[in-house]
């Protein structure tokens, strides 16, 4: 059976599965919009500055290119104190996140930030570090952040200066360099790290490439996992998984057996059942194919895992799309792999779009469409939709051929494939294949680095 024949099996699979689900549940989190007010809900709670009565809005969204979050509201009509706070509601993710920006203009200031409870900030200009879970969630700005910072230094500066004169001046001190900050008399960068992975930083050029701000993940140690209430049993019978004999399970039980387990949908969060099937790729290697049908908003994913370890080299791919035949060529994606379009100066992460095999053309047609999305409809300015709509624009004359252009695909783990054209899968002439050696940094996200492959036994 072909891969092409395996992926449509288990899609099928996952489509009955979703028509025998006779429960229809309404998602939590629904994409945020102007018509929310029905989901808003309110909480009688106590003021914090007058300990009245106020009330608390919650109202649970989705940011388009994010994730799911709570946008808390309170204010005490009494007092007239008002508070608001951001939580994230989606699952703390597999690897942390640490973004650096380097603020050189006035338009820097005004980039939005999504910083969750477990982000920490570093200035290192001004020796400015906010440590992780010191400040709650919030949507604010790189300007907001450090306006913030000069708010909770100035309270109770006048009784301070009665008190502790010395230590209000330093403090008076340290705040004119946070504001001169502001006046960017000189550039600074802006280091954001979240070990929960639910933190970002926004690109105004998106979906180009901001070369002011660089992104990276990493994997999380064993303190930051019990600081996020993560905790591993250490105890060998208290495993849930047990080792099997190296023959009681043999892999070609799996071929051909489709896998079922229970899971999320993606979309809504409401419960569904994803399809598992192993199967392999011609001049390739083995990969497990997972299909996904919501039976309550409809939603249907499909992904690609390699079967296999991480390769010795990481490996890239270069096409130059041309004609109609370029575009039906089969790909397969893996997770790590990262997409760029020099001809559109646009770049793609490895975790924008999740494996999946399909041709050039999907993926094409999945980049679009995760680009068109609500964030640069109806809450973006003019400059910024205009800006999106041109790019649009050329990307359809691309999927017309009206324009030519190369698709690098780059995979520091090598489990990525493109086919060639010719008979004996050995390059063609607008396929360029080259094998390379990991960077620190690349081995770094995928946690090699702190692999330890021989007598690890010894503090197991």
């Amino acid at each position: 059976m072909s891969s092409v024949d395996s992926t449509s099996v288990v899609q099928k699979e996952a489509d009955e599965t979703a028509q025998a689900t006779t429960a229809q549940q309404e998602p939590i989190f629904q994409d945020i919009n102007a018509e929310q007010t029905q989901e808003v809900v309110e909480i009688e709670s106590a003021c914090m500055r007058c300990f009245q009565s106020g009330i608390t809005r919650l109202l649970p969204t989705k940011i388009p290119f994010f994730r799911e979050v709570v946008l808390m509201s309170f204010k005490c009509e009494q007092c007239g104190y008002a508070n608001n706070e951001m939580q994230s509601a989606s699952e703390i993710q597999k690897s942390g996140v640490r973004i650096e920006l380097n603020v050189l203009n006035a338009s820097d200031l005004n980039r939005r930030v999504v910083r969750s409870d477990n982000s920490s900030i570093n200035i290192p200009e001004v020796e400015l570090e906010i440590p992780v879970q010191s400040q709650k969630g919030e949507v604010t700005t790189v300007e907001g952040i450090i306006e913030r910072t000069i708010s909770g230094l100035s309270q109770d500066q006048e009784k301070r200066r009665i008190d502790h004169p010395a230590e209000a001046e330093s403090i008076d001190a340290y705040i004119d360099r946070l504001r001169e900050l502001k006046e960017l008399k000189t550039p600074f960068r802006l280091l954001l790290e979240d070990i929960s992975g639910n933190s970002f930083i926004e690109n105004p050029l998106a979906p180009a490439t901001d070369h002011q701000m660089k992104t990276m993940h990493f994997a999380r140690s064993q303190e930051q996992n019990e600081l996020l209430g993560l905790y591993e049993q250490n105890h060998e019978e208290q495993h849930l998984l047990k080792p099997i004999a190296e023959d009681e399970w043999p892999i070609e039980n799996l071929h051909g057996e489709v896998l079922q387990f229970a899971t999320n949908c993606p979309n809504c969060t409401v419960p569904c059942e994803t399809n598992m099937k192993m199967t392999n790729i011609p001049h390739f290697k083995e990969v497990v194919i997972m299909a996904t049908v919501c039976s309550s908003c409809g939603h249907k994913t499909n992904e690609v895992k390699s079967g296999g370890g991480v390769e010795p080299q990481g490996i890239r791919f270069k096409v130059r799309i041309a004609d109609k035949e370029d575009l039906t060529r089969d790909v397969l994606k893996s997770e790590t792999c990262s997409l760029a379009i020099p001809e559109l100066d646009m770049d793609v992460g490895p975790h924008a779009l999740c494996g999946r095999f399909t041709t050039v053309e999907g993926l094409l047609v999945a980049m679009r469409e995760q680009l068109d999305g609500t964030m640069f409809h109806d809450s973006a300015d003019e400059p910024s939709k205009q800006h999106m709509q041109r790019f649009l624009n050329t990307f359809d004359n691309v999927l017309k051929m009206k324009e030519v252009i190369t698709l690098v695909l780059t995979d520091p783990a090598g489990n990525t494939y493109v086919q060639s054209l010719r008979d004996d899968d050995e390059p063609d002439d607008k396929l360029t294949v080259e094998r390379y050696d990991r960077t620190y940094e690349d081995n770094e996200e995928l946690g090699l680095n702190d692999m330890k492959t021989e007598n690890y036994e010894q503090n197991a």
